[in-house]
């Protein structure tokens, strides 16, 4: 029986969807009837888009969809309507909601308070909560909740529905933080009443956490940066504080406390050696899945005045610890969090404090994070260990230095930033930018030497101004994707061959790339004399 039509068979029993005579358990009911959607993204589905593709449609079923928002419905029908592309235009209508329809795992509005177990956790898991996976992983990592998110923040005041959500996110991942600030991916919150899922590891970490609440503690400065950046993006798009919680400040609090353990040096200033806060170990053949020299990492100088990364945003180890990408998005994100804190009224303190973070944080990155390429001149490099050492190369996952002006570090024509765009667009300065018969780009060690990601395409055409660069990334990107999907990555001589069929964070990463070019540039997306779209 199709999902439809035991929709209707359900409301004849009066089982039906909302507004019928339900019984208590019906979502549940609906839920066990809809595909697993891992499964369902893997195969194509009418309608098709009609175009030289014929793209498949692939949202699920409206009553298998997480989230609904009338909000991202009616930007949807106002983009879609008006693409020449009528392939791109499919993309765009599968990946724009694709957050919400598949990735929504648990969300309350907190009229419901949750269930207190000691009078030491009695604020916890109050107000509203959300719980967003990554896609096929039913955990939940801090940066690509935050990106997921990001393509709905420009809608929240219009869908109270949507600011709820995005307020959810906010208050728990400040309960994450707060848990343990070390690690990147998170288990569902025990009011959600979702078991835990085991990722099959055997890791050795300090500090130590709980696997019912950790779902992986890889320590990644980009992702504290993101904690940050979901919400100054709530609040600079809809003016609210709400989630400034005594709870929310306790999370800043321990945030803070980590940014200074990982500015410490290897050495103390007799040249003693001095164990770092966090240490990871983890029994496998890869070395991008775990830390040198026991868990510690290579050695690093602090005089630089950087701040740690032990893994970077593809949850890779770091080779030298100072990742200078993460290190850029934090100080943009702690000068926007001072900002923010200022006009809430009533922390300049602490918004001072967050300031002078941020300036110093920004000077070292000039100091220690530029230097001279042979060819292309003072660039940035990807990662500096305060010895003089350096790395030239990129990472298709954001932050990379490919994203410094999208993290709002660098204007996209500041003289350094342009000589480190070409430096990491060439194969002559970042061996992972892979090229094929099929498909080139930006990759990374992460998935090897033959897969480059769309997503940096999409980084690419954020950051350029040339219509015929952006044009080819997005045909790029479009005929790469004939699941009608976003990949992770994508084999450079077969597009056939791709790493992950549903991956949220890429297909938000397209649509906040479609609805740019709307904006900016809408000949590109809209043809020749089409007028802006703004949400």
């Amino acid at each position: 029986m199709t999902l439809p039509a035991l929709v209707s068979a359900l409301s004849i029993l009066g089982l039906g969807t909302r507004g019928t005579a339900a019984l208590p358990d019906e979502p549940a009911i609906l839920r066990r009837a809809c595909p697993d959607y891992l499964s369902y993204s893997q195969s194509p589905h009418p309608p098709y888009s009609g175009g030289p593709l014929n793209l498949p449609f692939q949202r699920p079923a409206t009553e298998c969809r997480t989230f609904n928002s009338s909000a991202v419905e009616q930007v949807i029908e106002d983009v879609t309507s008006r693409m020449v592309d009528k392939d791109l235009a499919q993309l765009f209508r599968n990946a724009f909601p694709n957050t919400l329809d598949t990735t929504i795992r648990w969300h309350t509005d907190g009229t419901t308070t949750a269930t207190r177990k000691s009078k030491k956790q009695s604020e916890q898991w109050n107000g509203p909560q959300t719980f967003v996976v990554t896609g096929d992983i039913n955990a939940e990592w801090l940066r690509d909740s935050t990106n997921q998110l990001a393509n709905y923040q420009t809608l929240a005041n219009q869908d109270q529905r949507l600011y709820s959500l995005i307020q959810g996110a906010i208050n728990t991942q400040a309960e994450f933080v707060i848990q343990s600030p070390y690690c990147n991916a998170f288990q569902p919150p025990p009011p959600s009443n979702i078991p835990p899922e085991g990722h099959n590891q055997d890791d050795q970490v300090h500090p130590a956490y709980d696997p019912s609440v950790v779902f992986e503690c890889k320590y990644e400065l980009d992702s504290l940066a993101n904690f940050l950046g979901l919400a100054t993006d709530f609040y600079e798009n809809t003016g609210s504080t709400d989630f400034l919680t005594s709870r929310w400040f306790t999370a800043l609090d321990t945030l803070l406390a980590v940014l200074d353990a990982q500015s410490q040096p290897t050495f103390n200033t007799e040249g003693q050696f001095v164990t770092n806060q966090y240490t990871f170990q983890r029994s496998t053949t890869l070395g991008t899945e775990t830390l040198s020299l026991a868990g510690v990492g290579n050695p690093l100088n602090s005089a630089t005045g950087l701040i740690r990364s032990a893994f970077r945003p593809s949850d890779d180890a770091t080779i030298m610890g100072f990742f200078i990408p993460a290190n850029a998005q934090m100080a943009v994100q702690l000068n926007r969090t001072a900002a923010m804190l200022r006009a809430a009224g009533g922390h300049d303190g602490l918004a001072t404090n967050l300031a002078d973070r941020s300036t110093r944080l920004r000077s070292a990155i000039q100091d220690a994070g530029i230097v001279t390429h042979p060819k292309f001149g003072e660039v940035y490099a990807f990662e500096v260990d305060g010895y003089g050492s350096h790395i030239f190369m990129d990472d298709a996952n954001v932050p990379s230095l490919l994203s410094l002006p999208v993290l709002g570090f660098v204007d996209k024509e500041d003289p350094v930033y342009k000589n480190t765009r070409k430096m990491i667009l060439s194969k002559d300065g970042n061996p992972y930018y892979l090229t094929g018969s099929a498909f080139h780009g930006i990759g990374g060690p992460h998935i090897g030497l033959e897969n480059a990601w769309p997503m940096s395409l999409l980084i690419q055409a954020q950051t350029s101004d040339s219509d015929a660069e952006i044009t080819e990334c997005l045909n790029l990107v479009k005929n790469s994707s004939l699941l009608g999907l976003v990949h992770e990555s994508v084999d450079v001589n077969n597009i056939a061959e791709y790493t992950r069929p549903w991956f949220a964070w890429a297909n938000s990463v397209f649509a906040q790339t479609v609805l740019k070019l709307a904006a900016e540039r809408p000949a590109i997306v809209f043809g020749e004399g089409a007028e802006p779209y703004v949400p």
